[in-house]
């Protein structure tokens, strides 16, 4: 009934202020806004690298619920995954292989990834889709940008134009598992040939496909716009709040089979009679976040072929998860061993007991700061485009944990009890000059020159617990690390004639360690930065009815930081430098319009992704030896990335015929390893995907439009999984090193959903 009220009152706000300004919508339709853009770290047509411009209506086509991942998966060499198996919650991106840790992002040319994760983790900001203007996906290295280094791609969005005409618009969807969104846009239009407001307010909610994997999102966007003669200034804020179950654990490959749906997350387990079994699940197993972003953005025209764009933006995060934790060591978490009495059956009184370990409740919060500014003197005039630009950020992050609860706990528990406590810190600038020269003809030389410096500190301590250290403590974080990148890029492109065009590029870049990189690994051997090499050579055709293309890439990685095998608390995988390894492939586009209503884009990518001279690391486990864990080293020699799959498929066919659209889209990915060790037992199987939409706008009285429609997810039910984690061990039974280890995979999955529906409604002022 809420929901039903709120959508009511949104709607008679957007027919009020629609009404209002009737009376002036037709002296401005034909202004032209001078709109805000930051595009010097964009790739233009006539930029050497490979990229993929996705519009505001292909956005839109989709958009109908689920995370804005899910939204670029027709792209080439994108996937996508899902911890809740619907698209909604906690979702991920990878390109050309490559995690979310390697993907630069951006909005309005201003960093979105976490300054030490280095991830964007989508669900914080949920149906930022619904004010996008557009997006670039740049594939390899891409042109210079400001934030983490793209080792794999960025993803570049621009937020949408302000409307010279005001406009209303309520949409809706719902479906499977309880999946809902509720979107509600508004904009006033020019108002006294300078001013422009635009907003828009969103709740998301799922139960989601796995038990108890539920998602509760909201969010909001909102911007000013100031139009002056050679003058636009825009304020922009957008945030969310998300409130998620975990699923951040996957399931064994014998509970794939026997129930999909399963999620260990908050399982409470029995520690008397019957100890080790499930007696039930933890109700607010939960993850909090808040995120809110500032951006001030000035465009200035100067002189003749001058444009000045500069930016100051701030992002307020914070947040906390929430679990259930069994058996937990006390000491580990400051707090005392007691004694406990015992009974014997018949109730009386049996002596007292020595409880180290015990159930309890944990909470692991962030409390995080990121501001600074980014800019770019822009010059364009007969041969020449030049940019010269940069930025200044700084981020500081405190985490710390509390104890919330410990079962049967006797001794003294404060409130909040405070267990760990440490800061992470971190300064990144950069400056880059870019310039693409005609040199005669449709022959264009590219260059982009990109100077890089980061400063990462991390002090206090950790929530790991140091075993080795004398005393046993917890972890002790100490880390002071400076990194100057230099980022050279150059290319050729070649415009052959009116349809023909092909470039050929080179670029190297350079990555700073993540924070896991530094707390997960071993403590006396901190990581080092990574490099990139990358090669590109394309071509393209474009017609009036056939179009298509072919990348060429060679991406040379010099100490890249690649999966070990090992696994922190909550299922990350740790990573170790490598010293030589490489991505190669070949990315093939093609499109038809084969009728004025029909379409059909294709595209596929074959790859060939190795380490040379692997070294991985086994778990070594005897049940003799007190259930002690050790390494042992295994030499593989040339072996596959983790999470590389050697061929993937697109194809998208559409339909467009007065008012109705609908598509069919499948994709197609190979095999993907869960470690670096290539093994079939622990890996992805292939699968085959569709998914169909459907729509049909329509004009009503009183309305500009009506939409309504449904998307079907996974059409032909198709059991597949997207990710997952591997747990291979060395087991030696018999508790003597000399034998022969018996290499045992236990791996785990996260399952996607069945076949599934959104259907949707969009009512347009």
């Amino acid at each position: 009934m809420k929901k039903i009220l709120s959508t009511g009152a949104a709607l008679l706000a957007v027919s009020c202020s629609v009404a209002a300004q009737d009376a002036v919508l037709d002296s401005l339709t034909n202004v032209e806004l001078h709109e805000v853009q930051i595009v010097s770290t964009r790739a233009t047509s006539k930029t050497p690298i490979a990229f993929t411009n996705i519009s505001k209506d292909e956005i839109k086509k989709q958009n109908t619920g689920l995370d804005l991942p899910f939204l670029l998966l027709s792209s080439p060499s994108v996937l996508t995954t899902s911890d809740a198996g619907t698209g909604i919650g906690y979702t991920s991106i990878r390109v050309r292989g490559t995690d979310a840790t390697r993907i630069n992002v951006t909005a309005n040319g201003i960093p979105m990834n976490d300054a030490e994760s280095q991830s964007v983790f989508w669900v914080n900001t949920p149906d930022l889709a619904s004010s996008l203007e557009d997006i670039q996906i740049q594939r390899g290295a891409g042109t210079s940008t400001n934030g983490s280094g793209a080792f794999g791609g960025s993803i570049n969005m621009r937020t949408q134009n302000a409307s010279s005409t005001a406009y209303g618009e309520v949409s809706g969807s719902y479906g499977s598992f309880n999946s809902h969104k509720e979107t509600v846009r508004v904009g006033t239009g020019l108002l006294g040939n300078h001013w422009a407001f635009d907003a828009r307010i969103s709740n998301i909610g799922s139960d989601g496909y796995r038990d108890r994997a539920s998602s509760d999102l909201k969010s909001y966007f909102a911007q000013g716009t100031y139009f002056g003669e050679t003058t636009t200034l825009k304020f922009i804020t957008f945030g969310g709040r998300e409130k998620t179950y975990h699923a951040w654990d996957g399931i064994s490959l014998k509970k794939l089979e026997e129930d999909r749906t399963y999620n260990p997350n908050g399982v409470i387990k029995d520690d008397n009679e019957n100890k080790g079994k499930e007696i039930g699940f933890y109700d607010d197993q939960i993850d909090y976040y808040k995120q809110t972003h500032y951006q001030l953005i000035l465009t200035q025209r100067l002189a003749a072929g001058w444009q000045l764009n500069a930016a100051l933006h701030y992002t307020k995060g914070y947040g906390y998860y929430q679990e259930y934790k069994n058996g937990r060591t006390l000491k580990e978490y400051g707090l005392a061993p007691y004694y406990s009495p015992t009974f014997n059956a018949d109730g009386t009184p049996d002596g007292y007991e020595l409880i180290k370990k015990q159930n309890l409740i944990r909470k692991k919060i962030v409390d995080n700061h990121f501001g600074g500014g980014v800019f770019s003197l822009d010059y364009n005039s007969g041969r020449w485009a030049t940019s010269l630009g940069g930025g200044a950020n700084y981020y500081t992050n405190d985490h710390y944990g509390q104890v919330l609860w410990v079962k049967n706990y006797i001794g003294t528990l404060d409130p909040d009890h405070e267990y760990y406590r440490n800061n992470g810190s971190k300064t990144d600038a950069n400056i880059y000059a870019k310039a693409n020269y005609r040199i005669v003809g449709g022959l264009h030389a590219y260059a982009d020159l990109q100077y890089r410096f980061v400063r990462y500190e991390l002090n206090g301590t950790n929530d790991k617990w140091d075993w080795t250290a004398s005393p046993e403590r917890s972890q002790q974080l100490d880390v002071d690390k400076k990194f100057n990148f230099f980022n050279p890029k150059a290319g050729l492109f070649w415009q052959i004639d009116t349809n023909n065009s092909a470039y050929a590029s080179f670029a190297m870049t350079n990555k700073e360690p993540t924070r896991n990189n530094y707390t997960d690994g071993l403590f006396n051997a901190p990581p080092k930065s990574e490099r990139l090499y990358d090669y590109e050579l394309g071509y393209t055709y474009r017609g009036r009815i056939f179009n298509a293309g072919v990348n060429l890439y060679y991406m040379d990685y010099k100490d890249q930081l690649v999966l070990n095998g090992k696994l922190n608390e909550i299922g990350e995988p740790m990573a170790e430098n490598v010293k030589d390894s490489y991505r190669m492939g070949i990315e093939l586009m093609a499109g038809a319009k084969i009728t004025s209503w029909l379409t059909w884009n294709v595209n596929a990518t074959w790859s060939k992704n190795k380490i040379k001279g692997y070294t991985g690391y086994l778990s070594d486990y005897d049940e003799n030896w007190d259930d002690m864990w050790t390494q042992t080293a295994v030499y593989v020699g040339d072996t596959p990335i983790a999470f590389s799959p050697s061929f993937m498929a697109n194809s998208n066919i559409g339909v467009n015929y007065k008012g109705f659209e609908a598509y069919l889209q499948t994709q197609y990915v190979s095999r993907q390893y869960l470690d670096n060790f290539g093994k079939k037992e622990d890996s992805l199987n292939p699968y085959c995907v569709s998914t169909l939409s459907a729509n049909y706008t329509f004009k009503v009285r009183s309305l500009k439009s009506v939409s309504i429609g449904a998307t079907v997810y996974n059409l032909f039910n198709k059991k597949y999984v997207t990710n997952g984690y591997s747990q291979t061990a060395a087991i030696y039974q018999q508790g003597d090193k000399q034998l022969e280890a018996q290499q045992v995979s236990d791996p785990r999955f996260y399952p996607m959903a069945g076949t599934n529906v959104l259907a949707n409604i969009t009512l347009r002022f």
